[in-house]
């Protein structure tokens, strides 16, 4: 079932609307999509290699745009979605001593989860809700992004054989892999 999967993946990223749809699942997991876009931009670059900076650049653009909704959750919609949200990941209780630690870490925090597997969407609905100045979250937020699928896009662009057919020997390890970083970012959330 897995490699039909990762075959099926693989066939669509030649799609005529393989970039929009990563460009949804990217805008929608900055702000309370569970999956990021590596699902679909990995397999898109190993199809394609000549357009890795393309499909890093719409993940980075559409990542941040919805880096700002998440914002805007944030900071107008707390209390009605942003609340909602973020209890449902553990954080309702520890949300008024974050907020204080939140705005002096607030670069570091932004950086660092829109690089790692921690969940995006908890840092952009807390930059909102805390206040961050704009221009610091959109700065910082593409720097982070910006990192994180390029670095990708650069290493699928240039190990491309090599890394596909480690990914294809070993599948079922590297989904194990995959699903355990993502609980693991999400159990990082119960605990930051």
């Amino acid at each position: 079932m897995l490699r039909s999967l990762y075959d099926r993946t693989i066939s669509m990223a030649d799609h005529p609307n393989a970039l929009w749809v990563l460009a949804l699942v990217a805008f929608v997991e900055s702000s309370f999509f569970p999956i990021p876009p590596d699902v679909l931009m990995i397999p898109m670059i190993l199809a394609r290699p000549s357009r890795a900076w393309l499909i890093a650049s719409v993940a980075l653009v559409a990542s941040v745009l919805g880096g700002m909704l998440g914002y805007a959750i944030g900071a107008f919609f707390y209390d009605s979605i942003g609340a909602p949200i973020l209890e449902a990941m553990g954080k309702g209780e520890a949300m008024e001593a974050f907020n204080t630690r939140f705005n002096d870490f607030g670069f570091w925090a932004v950086l660092t989860a829109g690089v790692t597997p921690f969940p995006y969407k908890v840092i952009t609905i807390m930059s909102g809700w805390t206040g961050m100045p704009l221009g610091t979250f959109i700065a910082t937020s593409i720097l982070a992004r910006a990192l994180r699928f390029f670095v990708v896009a650069g290493l699928l662009w240039g190990f491309g054989d090599p890394i596909r057919e480690f990914i294809e020997k070993r599948l079922g390890l590297l989904f194990t892999l995959f699903i355990v970083l993502l609980i693991g970012g999400f159990a990082a959330v119960r605990y930051f």
